[in-house]
């Protein structure tokens, strides 16, 4: 199974937020839309970086509990790993596992298509198992 019909599952909006949202702003969106992350994007709408909970968290402790002021831009991570909609769902959670991220945003031909999370990966791949463990069931009972 690959990362592609994870999307076709869920779906492809990904919610984004400019460079100099304030991180306030980004942990209601956060909230409101029961995500994880977000993607920063520039006006054009390319990927600058991606802003986690755990970024915010992370800045929240650096500052003595204030965020005024602090911006996606001065939280983001830049480096950003992504996955295409090729990348097989365990080589994605490989990747999640060895780089400690919980979000891939998924690109193709330099344009985003998605992202997924570990959360959706690991229930892509307990369908799997199951599906897998059913049609194994099927065959020792039915010969």
């Amino acid at each position: 199974m690959t990362i592609a019909r994870i999307l076709r599952n869920k779906g492809s909006d990904v919610i984004g937020v400019a460079p100099g949202e304030d991180l306030a702003a980004i942990a209601r969106t956060l909230v409101r839309h029961r995500l994880g992350a977000v993607l920063v994007r520039d006006e054009g709408g390319e990927v600058l970086g991606i802003v986690s909970e755990r970024d915010i968290v992370r800045a929240f402790a650096e500052e003595d509990g204030v965020l005024d002021g602090r911006t996606a831009a001065d939280v983001m991570t830049r480096k950003l790993f992504t996955a295409t909609p090729d990348t097989p769902i365990t080589r994605a959670l490989e990747m999640m596992t060895d780089r400690r991220v919980r979000h891939l945003p998924v690109m193709e031909d330099g344009k985003l298509r998605g992202i997924v999370s570990i959360g959706d990966l690991v229930k892509a791949r307990i369908e799997e198992a199951v599906t897998e463990a059913a049609a194994l069931r099927e065959y020792v009972t039915t010969g």
